[in-house]
């Protein structure tokens, strides 16, 4: 299955997810996990719901013990996306999430002991029509193939999953995802390409051991941006350490920026200057919470005055630009109304919402 040549998203194998299908085809599902132990239901359900709410294609909730895993049986009566189940370590945790209908199991084969253990999980996942997904993490490289002597490189990172892949498919499994991530992002890039160019399976992308929101964003563009252009990367998740809504967000407006999510809206804000008059970042944030909610694909500008209004913002389908207390809108770069600052959010939103 191997020296397949470059696996651009499309031509990667599909396998379905519940009622959803990773890989081949020019989507990109965005996922992230839960960060409450799986056992607190009611919690765990209103944090998937939400997720759902703002774009999830399904969610990841960890497996750490046989109640975790029961959960997922009532976990799933309440929630209508697909659920992943991670586990480490333990063969038969993973047999209890997929006997409690987890939609795909995240664990590695080579790390849950003797073969005997891994065809009881293949055995039962080909009975479900349960995807296996192999992570492979720059922290926990196998030890045969990186001793952390030195810096791990990207070969590792593939060699590590090599070794896995090989397991499932000796037991003739072909339903597998695979993510190569590491803290690093020139190697978690090349990593990515190399597997692209090995494995025929859906690649999950992401930076592992991202950090706080802002240093992820910053991590997570530089290193997935590049691979989704090239058309490699089939589900990403940025990882953020905090709350897992703004891992949605954010994925959503990298993949837009990227022309790959196509029915969201832009927005488009200047950065403000000693010309403005009007508090810009308070109308533009209040326009982006608005916005996330909207799904219409169209532009919209918060300007901070007519320099950078209706002039700069010309591609804008709507926008609006302050002067001295009061805010001008427009459509394109036709003015269409005056109104005072305390009435710009309203009036710009009543606009939108004719649109």
């Amino acid at each position: 299955m191997y020296n397949v040549g470059m696996k651009t998203r499309t031509e990667t194998r599909g396998i379905k997810i519940g009622n959803l299908t990773l890989g081949g085809q020019s989507r990109v599902l965005i996922q992230s996990m839960c960060n409450i132990k799986t056992e607190k239901v009611d919690l765990v359900v209103e944090q998937i719901n939400e997720c759902a709410t703002l774009g999830a294609d399904y969610m990841r909730v960890s497996v750490m013990d046989e109640a975790d895993a029961k959960a997922i049986k009532e976990i799933k009566k309440q929630t209508t996306i697909p659920i992943v189940a991670d586990i480490h370590f333990d063969y038969r945790l993973a047999m209890l999430a997929m006997e409690n209908g987890a939609n795909k199991i995240r664990i590695n084969p080579g790390n849950i002991g003797p073969i005997e253990n891994v065809k009881k999980v293949v055995a039962m996942a080909k009975e479900k029509h349960v995807p296996i997904r192999i992570g492979v993490n720059s922290g926990s490289l196998d030890k045969s193939i990186h001793d952390y002597s030195t810096q791990y490189k990207a070969q590792d990172l593939v060699n590590s999953a090599k070794k896995h892949v090989n397991i499932l498919e000796s037991l003739g499994f072909y339903d597998i995802a695979i993510s190569l991530k590491g803290s690093n992002v020139r190697e978690t890039i090349e990593a990515n390409r190399l597997a692209a160019n090995t494995f025929p399976y859906p690649l999950h992308l992401g930076i592992t051991e991202a950090g706080f929101k802002d240093l992820s964003l910053i991590r997570s563009t530089a290193g997935l941006a590049p691979l989704l252009l090239e058309g490699i990367g089939d589900t990403i998740r940025i990882s953020i350490s905090g709350d897992p809504r703004d891992e949605i967000i954010a994925a959503k407006r990298l993949l837009h920026d990227l022309d790959l999510y196509p029915n969201y809206p832009t927005l488009v804000a200047c950065p403000t200057c000693g010309r403005t008059q009007v508090d810009v970042l308070k109308l533009a944030e209040k326009v982006m919470d608005y916005l996330e909610k909207v799904n219409k694909p169209i532009h919209v500008a918060v300007m901070g005055c007519v320099v950078n209004g209706p002039g700069e913002a010309k591609n804008a389908d709507i926008g609006i630009a302050g002067g001295k207390g009061e805010y001008v809108i427009f459509r394109k770069d036709k003015i269409i109304k005056k109104v005072p600052e305390e009435l710009a959010f309203e009036t710009l939103v009543s606009e939108i919402e004719k649109m």
